[in-house]
């Protein structure tokens, strides 16, 4: 059924969906799907990540944690920075 439309007809739905949600609305609905896009990918590999090694770990060798970072929103990797954290050993 998509694929008998005109360019007519796709022109008049893409005004009408201009007319629906405005121009200023569209960027910033374009941009927050791709955000939740990116989010869902990265959480998907680390969930087959999780997956992988549960499955091929018999015996864990000890591991050093990651670095923690702060991120500007979850998923989010390029505005990742490391955080210093403070120390706690007592002399």
């Amino acid at each position: 059924m998509i694929a008998n439309l005109k360019p007519l007809e796709i022109v008049l739905i893409i005004l009408v969906i201009l007319l629906l949600f405005g121009a200023k609305k569209l960027p910033e609905m374009a941009r927050s799907l791709g955000k939740s896009a990116r989010i869902l990918k990265s959480e998907a590999k680390a969930m087959k990540k999780d997956g992988a090694e549960s499955e091929t770990a018999a015996d864990p060798a000890p591991q050093q944690p990651a670095p923690r970072t702060i991120q500007a929103a979850p998923g989010d990797v390029t505005s990742a920075r490391p955080v210093s954290e403070p120390n706690t050993t007592k002399s």
